[in-house]
């Protein structure tokens, strides 16, 4: 019978066991990696990765990261590399081919099509001593001492061993390129990240919603105009110049402190030096002012003029946290 402590100590077991036999690769970083990465970095053309079975697989999840950080990279699959796409293959590209034993007959037959075809050869592989560690140009090793299963038998420790050796080639790639968040922003236009890292505030600002009242205005006039822009805020503005603003809260605060608005204008309960920020700046920063000082509305204001209001909670629906 199957206890629920004999699923705890399986998967303890083989996270501990796939820890370890990444951990170990460490020892097959050296000159030939360094080599092999310098080598793609001033490829005149693509990074090709192939392999067959479970390194297809993981060939395609490092070739995803490798385009998303720079490195414009292609995926081929080895057996129908072998049956027609290797065209996709050209000039200047470099190849890395991915294979356990190294020793795949899909492997054997690509292998010296590549070379003849006179593109660099970078093998990540268990078995150096196999047909493409040996015909491999660089010859990258990731050999592990068993696997997680149980019977030593599906690919565990090996596919893993190898996801973790296509990510240091594509760290250390970006490394290389300076690799800056504006450019990873290229890579990934859409959803929270994409718009996390190009997101500015004009694009957001809704320039039909811009709350404002002069310092004069009487009380009911800025209980209106709140009201109306629904953003919870009014700027108080006096010769085109923002000089404070007044939020809902200051509202509710001035009537618990007082039995009646008459007499009472915008200036007397507006707070002045507000905080603002330029439609130019990232809506990520407008996010850490507002978070940094407990507000939920931010005046935009560029070299003095005012532009409008922008609202934690429209940050929020933008998915930006």
């Amino acid at each position: 019978m199957i206890t629920r402590e004999n699923i705890i100590t399986a998967a303890k077991k083989t996270i501990v066991s796939e820890s370890q036999s990444i951990a170990k690769l460490t020892d097959f970083i050296d000159d030939v990696f360094v080599n092999a990465v310098q080598e793609i970095y001033n490829s005149k053309g693509r990074l090709i990765v192939t392999g067959i079975g479970k390194s297809a697989i993981i060939a395609q999840k490092i070739v995803a990261t490798l385009n998303s950080t720079g490195t414009p990279s292609m995926f081929l699959h080895a057996s129908e590399a072998i049956h027609g796409d290797l065209g996709m293959v050209q000039d200047g590209d470099a190849v890395i081919c991915i294979s356990k034993s190294g020793n795949s007959p899909e492997i054997k037959v690509l292998v010296p099509l590549l070379k003849r075809f006179g593109n660099k050869l970078i093998a990540i592989t268990g078995n150096t001593t196999s047909f493409l560690g040996k015909e491999a140009h660089y010859t990258l090793n990731t050999y592990v001492e068993s696997e997680a299963c149980p019977n030593n038998l599906a690919p565990t420790n090996s596919t893993t061993a190898q996801l973790v050796m296509g990510d240091a080639i594509a760290v250390c790639l970006m490394e290389m390129r300076d690799f800056k968040p504006e450019d990873f922003a290229k890579y990934h236009p859409g959803g929270a990240l994409g718009k996390k890292l190009l997101l500015r505030v004009q694009d957001m600002l809704d320039t039909t919603r811009k709350p404002f009242v002069n310092p004069d205005s009487s009380i009911k006039n800025v209980i209106v105009e709140i009201s109306e822009k629904r953003l919870g805020v009014a700027a108080v503005i006096e010769n085109d110049k923002v000089v404070g603003i007044i939020t809902d809260g200051d509202i509710r605060r001035m009537l618990n402190k007082t039995e009646t608005i008459t007499g009472l204008i915008a200036k007397d309960i507006m707070t002045v030096h507000p905080k603002t920020i330029k439609s130019t700046d990232m809506v990520v920063d407008a996010l850490n002012i507002l978070e940094d000082f407990s507000i939920t509305q931010l005046v935009v204001v560029d070299n003095g003029e005012y532009k409008g209001v922008i609202h934690l909670h429209d940050i929020l629906k933008e998915g930006i946290v």
